[in-house]
């Protein structure tokens, strides 16, 4: 059979030449999703630019049969993609890059590494509190997918006590995993919180005014889901007033206009949405994209496939 694969830029579609070369019939094209898809037989596997661009409106079911993805969240998606065309998100791409960042973000901000950064131009040695660390403390995941299991593991060598958290309850080899309903309960005894859930109905603004009101005094909410997962005004008014403390990778709205309070507030720390942004996710991207074309040339399901339908 004959497969044609689109790359979103020229230096992408290099690393692919060996399949346009191997006699399996792989026809490579590029095609940046800026534009309808191009004339001529159906792509049967588009890869979508990892800076998202393009208006998904150009997405021609009679041009294009299956996309993959290079994130692993697809919100943006849902419900505008003809019913027709196969999505598939990036599983196994951006799960441990986020949960460094969270690993980052809390050890930074249980140690005022940011406080040390911002002294750095004034050559300011001048004591600092005591902080809290990490050695012995509690941490809530909420959300226990991809990207919580891989915090989870790099928590194991701190020194801390764990508590999972999914959408229902069960039990694994490492213990229980809570239900979302049982947050009330947990909140107040943890000292860090942190988020990685879906973005849906069911996880819009789930950290809003309640959730942080039942948090530990001076407790750390770290969230690297989505930015409309927490209420950015709900978080302004509870790190503003002190009584938590706020990391966030992600926030709503994405940027965050320069004059926003986030910024300036005292116990906030904002990185830009870089959770997966290292070097080596073009590498595992690339043999996602090739365990799929292997998986169509063989008559086989794709991997990853969401349901978009809304």
């Amino acid at each position: 059979m004959s497969l044609r694969l689109s790359l979103p830029d020229q230096q992408t579609l290099e690393r692919y030449t060996d399949l346009a070369d191997s006699g399996d019939g792989v026809e490579l094209l590029v095609w940046d999703f800026g534009s309808a898809p191009p004339a001529g037989a159906p792509i049967d596997l588009a890869l979508r630019p990892y800076v998202l661009s393009g208006d998904l409106s150009v997405l021609d079911p009679e041009r294009l049969r299956a996309v993959q993805t290079q994130a692993l969240g697809y919100d943006d998606a849902i419900g505008q993609v003809p019913e027709a065309i196969t999505w598939c998100n990036a599983v196994g791409v951006h799960e441990g890059p986020t949960a460094e960042i969270a690993m980052a973000l809390i050890l930074a901000s249980q140690r005022g590494v940011d406080d040390f950064a911002r002294a750095m131009p004034s050559g300011d040695w001048a004591p600092r509190p005591m902080r809290p660390g990490l050695l012995g403390a509690r941490v809530l995941l909420v959300g226990y997918g991809g990207i919580g299991t891989e915090l989870h593991r790099r928590l194991d060598g701190f020194g801390t006590e764990v508590v999972r958290v999914a959408s229902r309850a069960r039990s694994d080899e490492h213990g229980p995993i809570h239900g979302v309903d049982e947050l009330a309960a947990l909140l107040p005894h943890a000292d860090v919180v942190a988020v990685a859930v879906p973005y849906g109905d069911a996880t819009h603004h789930l950290v809003d005014d309640a959730f942080l009101e039942a948090m530990a005094p001076g407790a750390l909410l770290v969230n690297v889901a989505r930015g409309k997962v927490a209420d950015t005004d709900a978080l302004v008014r509870h790190a503003g007033d002190g009584r938590v403390r706020v990391a966030l990778d992600v926030v709503d709205p994405e940027p965050l206009p320069p004059d926003h309070p986030l910024w300036t507030t005292p116990g906030v720390l904002v990185s830009p949405h870089v959770g997966g942004a290292v070097t080596t996710y073009a590498d595992r991207v690339e043999a996602l994209v090739r365990r799929q074309v292997r998986h169509l040339l063989a008559g086989e399901p794709l991997e990853c496939v969401v349901d978009v339908s809304g």
